[in-house]
């Protein structure tokens, strides 16, 4: 479980790692607030491409990072993921909130 967080331009990019559970969420939703909240961008992307396994938690991030970003007029990305982890997202609606790109 791990977050690397690039910035280029207005777009800020963090890179998830392992496993999304109660207690990586946690870890990871901290370092990707700090990052938007310090720079500010008109884009988020959270790139799942190395994420093998989400629970509810996972969900969760990605909600809360759109409260986040929405004062801000910020879009949500979330790309590569999984076949299972984007069916997921779907179901839970989150394909309203944020732009999922398999």
């Amino acid at each position: 479980m791990s977050v690397k967080i690039t910035v280029n331009g207005e777009v800020v990019t963090a890179y998830l790692d392992g496993e999304i559970d109660h207690h990586s969420a946690g870890i990871m939703r901290n370092e990707i607030d700090v990052a938007v909240e310090k720079n500010t961008p008109s884009m988020l992307v959270l790139d799942f491409r190395d994420v093998s396994f989400m629970d509810s938690s996972g969900i969760g991030l990605v909600m809360g990072r759109y409260k986040l970003l929405k004062p801000y007029g910020a879009e949500l990305h979330v790309t590569n993921t999984s076949p299972q982890i984007g069916k997921v997202m779907k179901l839970a609606g989150l394909d309203r909130l944020a732009k999922l790109d398999n």
